[in-house]
């Protein structure tokens, strides 16, 4: 979708300059702390994808996007996706009391002592697909113009622009799919594009890279 998370490119918000030699302080308050450990937490429930929470994120108010944090964020979507799952109400989401005892046969349990090592694990965006890849390293390829109403990682600033595909990384799950609850594989690439031909002829040297599935690409 095309959302206030997807500013690429965009003026007005000044630029993005960190400084390399100041360690940023991964939280700034005890709750930022629960806010993530909750979101971790829910995650692991197994009731909703990684692209699915993204999703939430993205249709958070735009009003309160523009002025939230990031944890924020996370927690917003966290209440949302629990509500919506039908893990809890929203009158115990108002009132943090719960209205009946979940039993251990409807919920996955994640022991404090195997945090480190399940999230460590993590979980593969490989996956195998029998149709053969549309394009090869070195093709020229054109990002789709497309506004799509569910999750995308085909960000606006690139749409409609013409790059090189630089490398091939095979069958991965496809994002927008994943976002809709279905889980299906697609290929995925590495396309460079000149700076120029997204920007102008007044936008810096160089290039820049996005991992791009195939259904985002067509030939020019």
């Amino acid at each position: 979708m095309n959302g206030p998370h997807d500013m690429g490119g965009m003026h007005g918000f000044g630029p993005i300059d960190p400084d390399p030699e100041e360690k940023e302080e991964l939280f700034h308050a005890e709750w930022e702390r629960r806010a993530f450990a909750v979101t971790l937490a829910a995650g692991f429930l197994g009731k909703w994808s990684i692209d699915e929470a993204r999703f939430a994120r993205e249709t958070m108010d735009p009003d309160l996007y523009l002025g939230a944090g990031y944890y924020h964020k996370w927690l917003d979507a966290s209440e949302r996706l629990l509500v919506q799952k039908g893990l809890i109400t929203e009158e115990e989401l108002a009132t943090a009391k719960a209205e009946r005892r979940v039993g251990p046969d409807e919920v996955r349990i994640l022991k404090g002592g195997t945090v480190d090592q399940t999230f460590l694990k993590g979980g593969p965006a490989s996956m195998e697909i029998d149709a053969a890849p549309a394009f090869r390293v070195g093709d020229r390829v054109r990002s789709k113009q497309m506004n799509p109403k569910g999750h995308t990682r085909n960000p606006r600033y690139i749409r409609g622009h013409v790059g090189e595909v630089v490398l091939h990384h095979g069958g991965h799950v496809f994002a927008d799919a994943s976002a809709e609850g279905e889980r299906r594989g697609e290929h995925l690439y590495t396309v460079r594009f000149d700076a120029r031909e997204i920007w102008g002829p007044d936008a810096f040297g160089g290039a820049v890279m996005v991992d791009l599935w195939e259904p985002y690409l067509e030939r020019p």
